[in-house]
């Protein structure tokens, strides 16, 4: 992986120089010449903040490219929102348990691929999650009861997923199984931003949605520095990377969740048991592509320290951090070489 990984602990604030909030925050650390710019704009989309930024050497090229992706993303949203009834993940959901219906290109793209995450983790990462997470409501603070529970958990079984990529149908082989995109839909979409970029001719840029980033290029002399957010200390960082052409992901408790008789109940659900998965904080996954790393960041974040690293150190060019229920911080085998003392 094109990427340098040289870790630093930094208990410092976020307002300390160098590291910008939010999450994965991008900084700039170099002077540039008045006849560029870096530019940059955000939105909320996907559930999320999505942000682009990029050096143009041509500012209204730049504004149109930022546009495009964008644009990409409401798109892209729109299609795979489960929220949204309207949208074509919706129509899957209500109908995939009694026919095989055709879908677009691009659910077929990102259900293929949490497919292959799937066999990969013996279920850990698994998309009919929903068949449970739909009966979580982390804003009123709810949860599935025992008999709710024991109803939706036969239905989490991504081995019901019937997935036909040549002719792009899909079907689900329990008809009360649900499917959610989100632990990899944005990572998608924050590749295809970047490929479009790319396609436009720009070297340097910027594509995060929420926790899930991918860096195009470098600040020319040196990678830009991103912070992984400190899970328990508000605007503080456990850990600051240099990095540069790498996507990065972190997964934590900390997203969306309610507390109840001091148990943290989080989104990110443990697809054997129903329940919040336990053992980690948060999880931070570098990989060549984002779609990768979003995957991946859930399905560590599950698996918890010992059984996650073993899988990411099985991996070619992925690394991990993990911070604990405690608090300490794990590296893969790859970056433990490069911790600074």
């Amino acid at each position: 992986m094109s990427c340098t990984r040289r870790v630093a602990v930094w208990p410092k604030t976020a307002m300390t120089s160098g590291v910008c909030a939010p999450v994965l925050a991008l900084c700039l650390l170099v002077a540039v010449p008045a006849s560029a710019e870096w530019l940059r704009q955000e939105q909320p989309l996907m559930g999320t903040r999505v942000a682009v930024e990029l050096w143009a050497e041509d500012t209204s090229a730049g504004e149109r490219a930022i546009a495009a992706v964008l644009a990409e993303f409401a798109r892209l949203d729109a299609m795979m929102n489960p929220w949204n009834p309207d949208s074509e993940l919706s129509r899957i959901n209500r109908q995939a348990g009694s026919e095989a219906l055709t879908t677009t290109p691009e659910i077929v793209a990102v259900v293929a691929r949490a497919l292959h995450y799937s066999a990969l983790s013996e279920g850990v990462f698994d998309i009919s999650f929903a068949s449970v997470g739909q009966h979580y409501d982390y804003r009123a603070g709810t949860r599935p009861d025992k008999q709710q529970l024991a109803h939706s958990l036969p239905n989490v079984d991504y081995r019901a997923i019937q997935l036909d990529v040549e002719s792009r149908r899909i079907r689900f082989l329990k008809p009360q199984l649900q499917i959610d995109l989100g632990g990899i839909a944005k990572g998608y979409a924050v590749d295809r931003g970047i490929e479009m970029l790319s396609e436009r001719g720009f070297t340097a840029a910027v594509v995060s949605a929420g926790g899930d980033s991918r860096i195009l290029g470098d600040l020319g002399d040196q990678p830009r520095t991103i912070g992984i957010r400190h899970p328990r200390k508000e605007g503080e960082y456990a850990v600051i990377l240099p990095l540069a052409d790498v996507a990065i992901s972190t997964s934590g408790d900390y997203e969306r969740f309610f507390v109840e008789d001091g148990v943290r109940f989080h989104h990110i659900l443990n697809p054997s048991t129903g329940h919040s998965a336990t053992g980690l904080q948060s999880a931070s996954i570098l990989a060549d592509k984002a779609i990768d790393s979003d995957a991946l960041s859930t399905t560590v974040f599950i698996l918890g320290v010992e059984a996650g690293l073993k899988l990411v150190n099985a991996l070619a060019d992925v690394d991990a951090i993990l911070i604990d229920a405690e608090g300490a911080l794990h590296y893969s085998d790859g970056l433990l070489r490069q911790v600074d003392p």
